[in-house]
């Protein structure tokens, strides 16, 4: 058995020990994210597959297959500490405090040959570095699952269709329109087409920040879409500076209806529904629409 080896196995509990002390006494600690007993089973599990990884003599190619364990244990770690919130710090910092309760052990046991105790050091300093490069990607990983998912959660809420007369739909478009985001808004729009059988689409742009060549392009790929489906489309928020960037680019919207505000493409959307809206005058004195 190798001297790492050895080490890990005669001194496992002070390690553990050692390495408790060094999690909880980092100020950053989030205990409310995970409890201390939760923490003792991961280090103790990792502490043990870090042993039989290295009991062959093993100590520095830590994606051989005996180091399958440890990195499992590493991964499932990291991937559940980036969904709970951790920081790519409070992460790192799990491996590295195990890097600095070795030393301790280490320092102790070979106090008295420093020539053993500076090889050893070297050993495990490249050891864990390694592992905590297994760790801190991994974590990066988890984080851009979590992103994405995110992403996808906000791109749904953000695109709601909602039905604001019979036969009419309203789609309020927040933000910036990518091809994924334009993917979403047809499939959502088209679906409710298909719901309510509507005859009118409404695309209100206001809340879009700026419009580009590739905005444009989203948008007339919606607009035929919606044509497609037997489905009129009416793109409102088209504001001064839009207008000025669209003929600027050259972008030929002159078949697609549209209006500068919400208010004027709901009209247009009545007057194409032969519906006529106007105000009456109640008992209370009040104006209500009808």
């Amino acid at each position: 058995m190798n001297t790492t080896a050895q080490l890990l196995h005669d001194y496992k509990k002070n390690i553990l020990e050692n390495w408790m002390q060094n999690q909880l006494a980092d100020a950053a600690l989030r205990d409310d994210l995970i409890s201390n007993d939760e923490m003792r089973r991961q280090s103790e599990e990792l502490l043990e597959g870090l042993a039989r990884a290295v009991s062959n003599g093993n100590v520095d190619n830590v994606y051989a297959p005996e180091f399958e364990q440890v990195t499992d244990i590493l991964t499932d770690i990291s991937i559940t500490r980036a969904r709970q919130g951790f920081s790519p710090r409070e992460t790192g910092m799990y491996v590295l405090s195990l890097k600095q309760a070795l030393y301790q052990v280490l320092e102790e046991k070979y106090k008295s040959q420093p020539e053993v105790l500076y090889k050893e050091l070297l050993v495990i300093n490249n050891l864990l570095d390694k592992l905590s490069m297994v760790t801190f990607d991994t974590y990066i990983k988890g984080r851009e699952e979590v992103i994405l998912r995110q992403n996808d959660e906000i791109n749904e809420i953000s695109t709601p269709v909602i039905r604001v007369w019979e036969g009419i739909l309203a789609l309020p478009i927040i933000g910036t329109l990518d091809s994924a985001r334009t993917q979403i808004v047809m499939e959502n729009l088209l679906q409710e087409i298909v719901n309510t059988g509507s005859s009118i689409a409404i695309l209100d742009i206001s809340g879009v920040p700026a419009v580009d060549s590739l905005v444009a392009q989203h948008l007339i790929k919606t607009v035929s879409a919606t044509r497609l489906m037997g489905a009129e489309c009416i793109i409102s928020g088209i504001r001064a500076e839009i207008a000025q960037t669209i003929v600027h680019l050259g972008i030929d919207l002159s078949n697609i209806k549209t209006k500068a505000t919400l208010a004027s493409a709901l009209q247009l959307a009545f007057s194409m529904r032969k519906v006529e809206v106007r105000k009456i005058a109640s008992n209370n004195g009040f104006n209500q629409p009808r």
